[in-house]
């Protein structure tokens, strides 16, 4: 499906099979010699054959193309590598091009060190690797090292009419980045801000308070005008200024959820998770799907994490497992 949000900017809408997101809404913006992709889809070929289709109908010259990634989850990020040309620039955050990149350098060090928290936090060894063994990187990823054009706060990107500013928004990922174009009160926002779901907040082990920098990041974007947000999945956001304040109402309750299950004695993250309001059709916890227990606990572990800092909940280790109380 193709959708013309603005002249000369298409909402493209990239099929992500057997994936709770339904879809990856990838922009593409025609300038005047050059063509901008805002993020890809999974490297598979439902997504390259979607994304390709769209862009015949669109006359986008690949090698008139570059491409912006507003964060490195592989939804996002998949299709770079087969989309790119030599005269492509991928713009891409620093931390998260250096992040990527690690990833091929020292693969086994980098998944063992996430392995690690889960384990320390109360999955067995075996049932962190299978959670982890779900995680469409390993399916669906980029399959090499990228030589990124990285990008910072503030710095613009203009085609034709369209003048963006980057604009950092950490907190769904370590170095997530908006795009922000102040003439047309455009956010093009990534998975900042989403409208049917809510954005998947996890413990990273790059940024240990994620749901405290999502807070800022969401008040960063709160204060610029804006009329349209042009979302990462589902529908598009009307009213920014009102979709915070649910964003922020959400984790609210959330957290409150943790305090909750703490008030009956210490527990793991992993026992924390079961007392979270999920929104998936599986009956117990027992019977989530590994990938989506995989992001369950992780955020789970983000909002134990904002407690923490901010000294309503305290660490305990018991016999080589981290468990919480309340404070």
């Amino acid at each position: 499906m193709i959708e013309e949000i603005v002249p000369n900017l298409y909402r493209v809408e990239i099929p992500l099979p057997k994936s709770p997101l339904k879809w990856l809404n990838s922009y593409v913006v025609r300038g005047d010699d050059r063509f901008l992709i805002i993020d890809t889809g999974f490297n598979r070929k439902e997504c390259f054959e979607a994304m390709n289709d769209s862009l015949q109908k669109l006359n986008v010259d690949l090698e008139r193309t570059d491409i912006f990634l507003t964060h490195l989850h592989v939804d996002h990020i998949g299709l770079a590598d087969a989309l790119s040309r030599r005269s492509t620039r991928i713009y891409f955050n620093e931390p998260e091009a250096k992040q990527v990149n690690s990833i091929y350098d020292e693969p086994e060090k980098h998944w063992q060190a996430i392995i690690n928290v889960y384990v320390d936090n109360g999955f067995t060894a075996e049932n962190a690797r299978i959670a982890l063994g779900a995680h469409p990187v390993h399916k669906f990823g980029m399959k090499r090292r990228m030589d990124f054009a990285v990008v910072s706060d503030s710095d613009m990107i203009n085609i034709g009419d369209f003048h963006f500013r980057c604009v950092t928004t950490p907190g769904h990922s370590p170095g997530h980045t908006c795009l922000y174009e102040a003439n047309k009160k455009i956010l093009v926002a990534g998975d900042l801000i989403l409208f049917d779901i809510t954005p998947n907040i996890a413990y990273w082990l790059e940024m240990e308070d994620a749901l405290g920098f999502y807070h800022e990041s969401l008040d960063k974007v709160g204060a610029l005008d804006v009329k349209l947000v042009l979302t990462g999945h589902r529908r598009l956001v009307h009213d920014l200024y009102g979709r915070i304040r649910e964003l922020k109402e959400h984790h609210k309750n959330r957290l409150d959820e943790v305090l909750q299950a703490l008030k009956s004695g210490e527990k793991t993250a992993l026992e924390i998770a079961p007392f979270i309001k999920w929104d998936i059709t599986a009956k117990t916890w027992e019977e989530f799907p590994a990938q989506q227990k995989w992001f369950a606990f992780g955020e789970t572990l983000a909002h134990i994490k904002y407690l923490e800092i901010r000294g309503q909940v305290r660490r305990i280790m018991s016999n080589g497992v981290i468990k919480y109380a309340l404070a």
